[in-house]
């Protein structure tokens, strides 16, 4: 089955949804069966030593798949959207060259988008010193702000993430208005295909994978990347809400118990805010089911296979 769908297809599918619906598995049974690789789309992922928080793919769990765009920089340097289609882009050709099919997968919906749609990304450096002054801005403050420079940037936007506020900003202040983005699926993109498991499967889902990742070592991985690799207090706190909590532990603001209760609840609110962002784009298929049979049979359907 397998070498007779990879001789007749060429396909580039995303593989999109909410943290912990299980993106990773579906992206390799796809792979397996249609002869393909995967591209990771997730804005942590791209940092070496950024494994257990980051819930990165690992070697067995690939079962011989090539894997794109992970470990491919530094924690300690910004890795900007324009970087990751650039990059991303050149794999793609090569992956076309070896005549492969291309999985996105990942929940990062700016580096998914940046490949899937035709649309203009900012090469713009960060502003530190910029930075640093918005950083004493509520997430409200900073909201206005966006608003009152960028009424049509500020629709489109997670409202209550101050990193992803704060750049918009720096990218307005830089070269004025955002360009928009374009609402046409790339010739090149076959499907857009988001899990969407039920609410409380879901949560029970996130509350089963924090508490692996703390009992396989994800506090040991905080502190050496804080002692051992340089990572200041501010960038644990830049590079999302696992990271954030856990410097609040090793800072002793919060009890571990007290932590894992936080990030429950946290996690929770950024998976809700990633569906409302998927759902609102029309070229999205949503699939679900507990049998990864049955979820690949779904997928095939979408697909044409």
């Amino acid at each position: 089955m397998t070498s007779n769908m990879s001789k007749t297809l060429q396909q580039l599918i995303a593989i999109v949804g909410p943290t912990a619906s299980g993106k990773s598995d579906l992206a390799v049974n796809l792979a397996l069966q249609i002869g393909g690789e995967v591209i990771s789309a997730d804005s942590r992922q791209v940092y070496r030593g950024l494994d257990i928080g980051s819930g990165k793919i690992t070697q067995d769990e690939m079962r011989h798949i090539p894997h794109h765009l992970l470990d491919v920089t530094d924690p300690l340097e910004y890795y900007s959207v324009s970087q990751y289609r650039t990059l991303a882009s050149k794999i793609i050709s090569e992956i076309d060259n070896r005549r492969k099919s291309i999985i996105i997968c990942g929940g990062t919906a700016q580096y998914v988008n940046s490949l899937i749609y035709d649309i203009r990304i900012p090469d713009v450096p960060p502003d530190e010193i910029l930075r640093q002054k918005l950083a004493s801005m509520s997430k409200e403050e900073l909201f206005i702000k966006l608003t009152n420079l960028d009424p049509r940037r500020a629709q489109n936007i997670e409202s209550k993430n101050p990193r992803r506020l704060i750049r918009a900003i720096e990218i307005i202040e830089a070269i004025g208005k955002i360009p928009p983005q374009s609402t046409s699926i790339s010739s090149r993109a076959n499907a857009i295909i988001c899990l969407n498991p039920p609410k409380e499967e879901l949560q029970e889902r996130i509350k089963v994978r924090l508490r692996k990742r703390i009992e396989i070592g994800m506090i040991e991985e905080v502190k050496h990347l804080r002692e051992d690799v340089g990572l200041s207090w501010k960038r644990l706190d830049d590079l999302g809400l696992d990271y954030r909590y856990l410097a609040k532990h090793l800072r002793g603001e919060l009890t571990e118990g007290e932590m894992v209760r936080e990030l429950e609840i946290k996690i929770w609110q950024y998976a809700r805010r990633q569906m409302t962002w998927w759902k609102r784009d029309p070229n999205v298929h949503f699939v679900w089911h507990t049998d990864p049979k049955c979820l690949l049979q779904q997928t095939f359907q979408i697909i044409g296979v």
